[in-house]
């Protein structure tokens, strides 16, 4: 029972940063409708500017957030490169993101090297119900719940977050009421670039990474993302959780080799369960 509720509480705060990557996808892909494959990106950045803000001395918090920082400046970056350009299509946007990754490959392999990274988080562990857990599983389950509380009230409660909204109800409309879609835009990218950011520095004292670790971290989001329609945070959320929680278990009573095969699973049954079901509503308006 204790190896058991181990695995789940790790379970769920891996799940959380795949939540906060999922919502970087999410809010993106809301008002741009481009599906950022350069997500994983951000939290690889901001995981390793940690790691070297701290080897420089600088204080556990500041290098955090300064490492968010960064990953929002990134995030904004591709941006611009991505759909600064007025006209740029959904699909042409989707294939600069993507290029945008593999140049990152190089940029960070010139700065920290191809060798797996961490840094300390918050040290030691606590007992619960006999099993032994790391305090950072729950500071990164607390900062989940809190990074999702303030995102409900931003779009529900903040004119730039009604904005964004605007834009991702109908853009057209936005236009006719004075919002400038592409600078929304660029502002989801910075964003989801501070989501992905809070991911990495988060999960990089649990998982150590490196220049590559954005492919698997992607698959996670994109695979918690796709159970929301890559609209919704919410379902993306309780995505996130299950895929975590169950790598976790795949991990502690099988292999730890097959916890991507988990995700990619789970991502392409929900991929047909979607397109099935949308094929069925199809056919019901048909008749």
């Amino acid at each position: 029972m204790s190896d058991f509720l181990q695995y789940l509480i790790s379970g769920l705060a891996v799940g959380c940063g795949f939540a906060l990557l999922a919502s970087g996808l999410v809010t993106i892909h809301r008002v741009t409708r481009v599906v950022n494959f350069a997500q994983g990106m951000f939290a690889v950045v901001a995981g390793l500017t940690a790691g070297s803000l701290l080897s420089a001395g600088l204080p556990h918090g500041l290098a955090e957030v300064a490492a968010v920082a960064v990953a929002g400046a990134a995030g904004l970056l591709v941006g611009l490169i991505a759909t600064g350009r007025r006209g740029t299509s959904a699909q042409s946007a989707l294939i600069v993101t993507l290029g945008l990754g593999f140049v990152a490959y190089a940029v960070e392999i010139m700065i920290w090297g191809d060798n797996p990274r961490s840094h300390p988080g918050l040290g030691g562990s606590v007992q619960f119900a006999g099993a032994f857990v790391q305090k950072q599983s729950f500071l990164v389950i607390g900062v989940t719940a809190v990074v999702f509380a303030a995102l409900w009230l931003f779009f529900n409660r903040s004119y730039p977050g009604k904005a964004l909204s605007a834009c991702a109800s109908n853009p057209y409309a936005a236009r006719a009421v004075g919002i400038d879609v592409t600078r929304m835009g660029l502002v989801a990218f910075a964003l989801g670039g501070m989501l992905g950011g809070t991911a990495g520095v988060l999960l990089t004292p649990m998982l150590p990474i490196s220049y590559n670790s954005d492919v698997l971290l992607i698959t996670n989001g994109f695979a918690a993302a796709v159970l929301g329609g890559l609209n919704r945070p919410g379902p993306a959320l309780a995505g996130a959780l299950v895929l975590g929680v169950a790598e976790a278990m795949v991990a502690g009573y099988y292999e730890a080799a097959y916890q991507t095969v988990v995700a990619l699973a789970l991502m392409l049954a929900i991929m047909i369960w979607q397109s099935s079901r949308r094929t069925a509503l199809q056919e019901e308006t048909a008749r």
